[in-house]
């Protein structure tokens, strides 16, 4: 019988939502939804708009990134453990067909102090658009 711990008992989609209205540009300006959330995983989305669009009319990486990044955070501190990204990279393999970006959050590794993870980040029509990697420093302190 396994226990469950504390800090998570009571978390769920809704509260991550809640939780993560207040980072604003993520969920308000660039309109990303969490659409599923638990410890160590995330699964995002944001329905492109033509804010989304840089001047040659393809997905402006920033937006990508903006969505990677919120999606790394909801599935680093769903857990209790205050995470901070220290660094990032993003490396775009295509461009965005469809009309919606999807983001799925992965744990590779969880230390004591630092984690790392991948987000995978597709088209509503499959198509691989980046993957984003974030090394977390966990602070000693509750989220």
């Amino acid at each position: 019988m396994s226990q469950i711990d504390p800090i998570i008992e009571g978390r769920d989609l809704e509260w991550a939502r809640k939780t993560f209205a207040n980072d604003r540009f993520a969920t308000e300006a660039a309109g990303v939804i969490i659409e599923e959330a638990g410890d160590k995983v995330c699964r995002c989305s944001m329905k492109i708009t033509p804010v989304h669009r840089n001047a040659a009319g393809g997905v402006m990486g920033g937006a990508i990134f903006t969505l990677a990044d919120l999606t790394f955070a909801v599935a680093a501190n769903f857990g209790g453990r205050m995470t901070v990204s220290i660094s990032s990279n993003i490396s775009f393999i295509g461009p965005c067909k469809g009309e919606m970006l999807l983001s799925s959050a992965t744990c590779v590794k969880s230390g004591r102090s630092t984690c790392f993870y991948e987000v995978d980040i597709v088209d509503d029509l499959g198509n691989k658009v980046a993957v984003v990697t974030f090394t977390g420093f966990v602070k000693d302190q509750k989220f």
